[in-house]
């Protein structure tokens, strides 16, 4: 295993690091590999959720450099960018090692077609609830089964939902301990990581995409606005969730899982 990485600036790269802002991710970089570690020796088996979005590549650095125990998986819904596919097998290349894929039960999803259609998830909330549950939710809780804990990328820069998440908690409907070693990292904290390790990212990030998830269901945003508001931009709604990360309560609103 080799030494807590230490954030050091590429000299003449256009993507170089200022000095100041990689002192100050040191110590959180640190921080971070130590909570990795204690959910391995607290939690015995831990799972890391990889969704291949920004967050995702520091993790996967950090997590099989520092803290190789902890098994990644990733969900292959069916309707991912080609772009993130590609990622996935750049990451694999690099580190030479397999990220378990993770797939939707074929026969939920062709029952889930013959009702809705093949998209139905812009037909309201309820249908595109459903459709997450049938290609995120229900693969993930096959991939989690038997852990004591599972890593999360989520940060509190990301959404008011995601600001009031902590660093563990217990996810009830889940049944295991939630890890978000990185939660309060800021977004430049997570570029600055990438780019002076030279990690691979999705190129629809340079796109105006700040938050990838299913190619039907993400688009670019303006510069500036939330991460979050790229996803299931149709809806009329603040809570922008598959349902992986259960809700809590804010500001008056019902908390629900």
């Amino acid at each position: 295993m080799r030494a807590v990485p230490k954030i050091t600036p590429m000299p003449g790269s256009e993507a170089t690091v200022d000095q100041s802002v990689t002192q100050a991710l040191d110590a959180k970089v640190h921080s971070a590999v130590e909570v990795l570690r204690a959910a391995v020796r607290d939690y015995g088996k831990v799972v890391y959720s990889n969704s291949l979005g920004a967050e995702s590549m520091v993790l996967t650095d950090l997590i099989w450099t520092q803290a190789p125990q902890i098994e990644i998986f990733s969900i292959d819904t069916g309707r991912l960018h080609e772009e993130t596919y590609q990622l996935l097998d750049r990451l694999e290349r690099r580190y030479q090692r397999r990220i378990r894929v993770v797939s939707p039960e074929a026969a939920s999803i062709e029952s889930y077609v013959a009702e809705h259609g093949i998209n139905g998830f812009y037909n309201g909330l309820t249908e595109r609830q459903s459709c997450c549950h049938i290609r995120k939710i229900e693969p993930f809780r096959r991939a989690i089964a038997g852990a004591g804990a599972w890593v999360t990328g989520v940060r509190h820069q990301q959404s008011a939902q995601r600001a009031l998440a902590q660093a563990v908690e217990f996810d009830k409907p889940n049944g295991l301990y939630k890890i978000s070693p990185i939660l309060d990292w800021t977004n430049d904290d997570v570029w600055a990581y990438i780019r002076s390790h030279k990690l691979p990212y999705n190129p629809l990030h340079d796109r105006g995409y700040p938050s990838i998830g299913c190619a039907p269901c993400t688009r670019a945003v303006e510069p500036g606005a939330d991460s979050r508001s790229g996803r299931w931009w149709w809806e009329n709604s603040d809570l922008k969730e598959c349902g992986l990360h259960p809700r809590v309560r804010v500001a008056g609103q019902k908390a629900t899982g």
